[in-house]
């Protein structure tokens, strides 16, 4: 209870950073829908295969969408 007699709401979690992060590391794990850059082209769809460049490639895409998603745009998802 708080000082006006009420109940004091319980703070509500925010899940929109966990929601995106896991999207994106989904979509962009390397070889899965596509891989930047593949073995042979510049780029690859569907072919399950990765290298290093590529994991570091798609690392760096995933830290910058994330921080736009969640800094810039400020997604949020509040669970009750």
């Amino acid at each position: 209870m708080n000082m006006n007699g009420g109940m004091s709401p319980r703070p509500s979690t925010d899940w929109g950073p966990i929601i995106v992060s896991v999207i994106l590391f989904v979509v962009l794990s390397p070889g899965l829908l596509f891989q930047l850059p593949a073995r042979t082209r510049v780029l690859e769809f569907g072919n399950m295969a990765t290298s290093g460049i590529a994991i570091l490639v798609h690392a760096v895409i995933f830290f910058c969408l994330l921080t736009i998603f969640v800094v810039a745009i400020g997604v949020h998802v509040y669970a009750a």
